[in-house]
């Protein structure tokens, strides 16, 4: 049997969200979602959906586009990018003031391989 994969965006990022708020164990029972804008849609370029806290820090900020979802990390960049990438996830470095680390999230199957990346960031 063949499921659906799961490609909208706001889906996406809502699944992300369950994964990040839905378990007690560490790292993850000091992560919170913040800031959420129910009312998001998706945009070309991404719109912000929520932001993702650590300890009640910004740890990352979650954008919603047609076809995915993409995860901007502000914090344990190396070790978010380590876990990203070893779970198949593409990502990309982005240069400024905070540096930034962007995975990108698109299938409902990577929300878990996402929460993997971000837990990683919370522990560096």
């Amino acid at each position: 049997m063949v499921e659906k994969s799961e490609t909208d965006g706001k889906r996406i990022a809502e699944l992300l969200s369950s994964e990040l708020t839905g378990h007690e164990n560490a790292p993850f029972d000091r992560l919170a979602v913040a800031n959420a804008d129910p009312d998001v849609e998706p945009t070309t370029d991404g719109a912000r959906a929520y932001d993702v806290e650590a300890d009640g820090e910004r740890l990352a900020s979650v954008y919603v586009q047609p076809d995915r979802a993409r995860v901007e990390l502000v914090s344990g960049l190396d070790a978010a990018r380590e876990a990203a990438e070893s779970g198949g996830l593409r990502t990309r470095p982005v240069g400024g003031e905070p540096p930034r680390l962007v995975v990108f999230v698109e299938s409902g199957v990577d929300a878990k391989r996402a929460l993997d990346a971000v837990g990683a960031a919370t522990m560096a």
